[in-house]
Parts: structure tokens; sequence; C-alpha cells
């Protein structure tokens, strides 16, 4: 009995070290350029629902160092789904420029991330803030998938599309 026992600790010693991911963090953090900053973050917290969890700025010095930038500061607000380690992060910044390509109508009238999918317990509150801040829902308000699963689709400031999917 002794030995299935080490035979089992082993084989789970194993698999825990093969089975290991190559990454630190299990979210990815997404940042986007938007033209107006505080717009942005209005919508995102007061629209989305999204939580302001930091700020941070990176010297133009820096930013060329990087790569991000030839001549601009960076400054970064972070907003999370929920204020919690795990939860991913979207950034966003502003360094004060126009879009030099339009606004979409459809997802496909660009290359490139186009959109972002948040899956919420209940999404009549969403509805509801859209109508508050009056952002267009531009899909069929909401428009069923499943059983109890609803989606509606919002754009943000600059385009973006947001997918809110979730239950009624």
């Amino acid at each position: 009995m002794r030995k299935f026992i080490y035979a089992v600790i082993f084989m789970l010693a194993v698999f825990t070290t093969t089975a290991q991911s190559e990454f630190s963090h299990p979210g990815i953090f997404v940042g986007n350029v938007v033209e107006d900053l505080d717009k942005s973050v209005k919508f995102y917290t007061e629209v989305i629902g999204m939580i302001k969890t930091g700020e941070f700025s990176v010297p133009a010095a820096k930013c060329k160092e990087l790569g991000l930038t030839d001549k601009y500061d960076l400054n970064v607000t972070v907003l999370k789904l929920e204020d919690s380690p795990n939860a991913t992060e979207g950034k966003l910044m502003s360094v004060g420029t126009k879009s030099k390509h339009p606004k979409q109508k459809w997802m496909t009238d660009d290359t490139g991330m186009q959109y972002t999918t948040i899956l919420v317990k209940h999404l009549d509150p969403f509805i509801e803030r859209c109508k508050k801040h009056n952002v267009k829902i531009l899909s069929d308000t909401p428009s069923k998938l499943a059983e109890n699963r609803f989606f509606i689709l919002v754009q943000d400031p600059d385009g973006t599309f947001i997918e809110l999917i979730g239950p009624r």
C-alpha cells in the first residue's frame, strides 16, 4: 500500500510539474488608445460597470526606449471588471490625438482587434445604463442566443464594439 501511495504522489508531482503554464498570470491585459480619456473612462465605469483600479504614467523617453511612442508621455488608467488580482485589466490611454480611421459601423469595417466580449450575470442593468447614458444598442434588444442567454452590442466612444452576454 505504501508503494502505491508513493507512486500516486510521484505521478501527481510529475503531472503538476509538466502541466504548468509558462505564463505568470492567467489573464490578458489589453491597452486601448482613445481620443478622450475622461469620456472613455466614464463610459467604461458608468455604462459597462468596470472599476478603476489604478493609474500610472510612462515618460516620453521611456516610451521611446520601450518602442511604445516616438514623443508622447503615456498616462494610463487601469480598469477591471472586479477588483481582484487575477482579473483581466483594461488599460486606457490618450495622447490627445484624433483617430486616423473612421468609426466602424460593422466589425468587418477594419482589421485588428475590433471587439470585447463581457459575460454578465444579468443583462438588464446594462440595458438600463445604456438607456440612461444614451448609448445606442446596435443589436436587436436583446438578441436571444440560447435558453436564458441573451446578447447586446454597443460601441465605446472610439468605436470599439462591446458584446454583453448573459441571462435576463
